[in-house]
């Protein structure tokens, strides 16, 4: 006779008995068996199902206990559910066993395939873990291994120095120069391939060579050091451009984005000399919109050209004038166009009598740069407020107009010009 276990039945029946009076298990199995034939026809006769195997082993379980038999029986079942269901009900008419008087509840219909679903996906979990983790290498992980190894093979050694620089140093019309190896490896794992390396604290003589014939641009570390590099190429080569990274960091330490903002922010040599001669950090200038090349027009160039410095050994101050003072058509024009390109850099445009930019500086080094100039100076331009300490520095420096989005000061001798007064 074909029988099929729990194991690989589809459901299982869960029901309890209750019987007042004491029987034994052969008499639960029979009274099922006896009280449900003919009962739901021969398509679902017990003992045909049982016999065809599409009803397993019917298991019971009891125990007597102050005269009274509890327990349960399980059905295993590789019917469909709905005469699975049937089967489970045809088990709730069965009222007595023997003698004595009982009570059959059907207490659930198991899928068995539910809980071996959930076991495969739990197992399925642990195995994809230790196959990522233990197994498998992180797709980034190879990405990166490669692209490395790419960039080692990119490096080559140029000139009779044998500097570290990238493949295309000899083509390029604009070069970068860093201080060591791990700078140039840092630059062409993002995409830089015109940088070549110091190697060192004193400038090789392929630098030199280099810087007659190139556009060159220092990008330094953001320490000391960084400046004592800058000083000695810009005593020792012909340099065209600036930069360093951020205060504390190194280049071998940026991000791609950091990278493209310092190259953005370089000035030019000649704005470098002049800071170093008074004795200050080289500033941060406002960004010029061009990760390489020397001039752009989609952002203003800081400090494109030298100030005039102070020839007058006093200074006459104007008279107080009224903020009303009358502009020009072509003033208006003039200072609303300047205004508008100077939006969102944080910058200072300085004008003299004919409107000619003097140079441009951000706006934190503005006063500073007013107290180096004691005339021609006519008008400044600023993107954002003007605080006190910018228009106190605009009264002795003699400037007549100061143009701004907003101003913190109502009594001056300087007249304050907002956008509303540009229409």
């Amino acid at each position: 006779m074909a029988k099929i276990s729990q194991v690989s039945a589809k459901y299982i029946v869960h029901a309890s008995i209750e019987i007042e009076g004491v029987v034994d298990r052969p008499d639960v199995i029979g009274a099922i068996f006896g009280q449900t034939e003919g009962l739901l026809g021969q398509d679902l006769e017990l003992r045909e199902l049982q016999r065809s195997g599409r009803i397993g082993r019917i298991e019971v379980n009891t125990e007597t206990v102050s005269g009274k038999t509890s327990g349960t029986i399980i059905v295993p079942s590789s019917l469909d559910k709905a005469e699975t269901a049937i089967i489970g009900a045809a088990l709730e008419i069965i009222q007595r066993i023997g003698p004595c008087n009982a009570k059959i509840r059907v207490k659930k219909i198991e899928d068995v395939r539910v809980s071996k679903r959930s076991f495969v996906i739990s197992r399925a979990k642990e195995l994809l873990k230790t196959l990522t983790e233990n197994v498998l290498p992180d797709s980034q992980e190879i990405a990166d291994e490669v692209a490395h190894s790419v960039r080692m093979m990119e490096v080559v050694e140029y000139g009779k120095d044998r500097l570290p620089a990238g493949p295309n140093v000899e083509e390029a019309e604009e070069i970068i120069i860093v201080e060591g190896r791990a700078d140039v490896l840092n630059l062409l794992k993002h995409g830089f391939k015109n940088v070549i390396a110091m190697n060192g604290s004193s400038v090789p003589r392929t630098i030199i060579d280099l810087s007659r014939k190139k556009i060159m641009t220092a990008f330094v570390d953001g320490d000391r050091g960084g400046d004592l590099n800058i000083q000695e190429l810009l005593q020792v080569a012909e340099m065209d451009f600036i930069t360093k990274a951020p205060d504390g960091k190194e280049v071998e330490e940026l991000t791609q984005k950091e990278i493209h903002k310092c190259l953005r922010s370089k000035i030019t040599a000649e704005q470098a000399k002049l800071d170093f001669s008074h004795k200050r950090p080289m500033h941060k200038p406002m960004p010029t919109g061009r990760v390489q090349g020397r001039t752009t027009n989609s952002r203003p160039n800081y400090q494109g050209r030298t100030m005039r410095k102070n020839t007058s050994p006093e200074r006459q101050p104007l008279p107080r004038i009224n903020r009303g003072t009358a502009v020009s058509a072509d003033e208006k024009k003039k200072f609303k166009s300047l205004l508008e390109d100077l939006i969102g850099t944080r910058g200072a445009c300085i004008l003299d009598q004919k409107l000619n930019i003097l140079g441009k500086v951000p706006i934190p080094e503005l006063s500073s740069t007013l107290k180096s100039l004691s005339s021609g100076v006519y008008a400044i331009v600023l993107d954002g407020t003007a605080e006190k300490e910018v228009i106190d520095s605009a009264e002795r420096a003699n400037v007549r107009h100061v143009i701004c989005k907003e101003s913190k000061v109502s009594n001056s001798r300087v007249n304050i010009i907002t956008p509303n007064k540009l229409e």
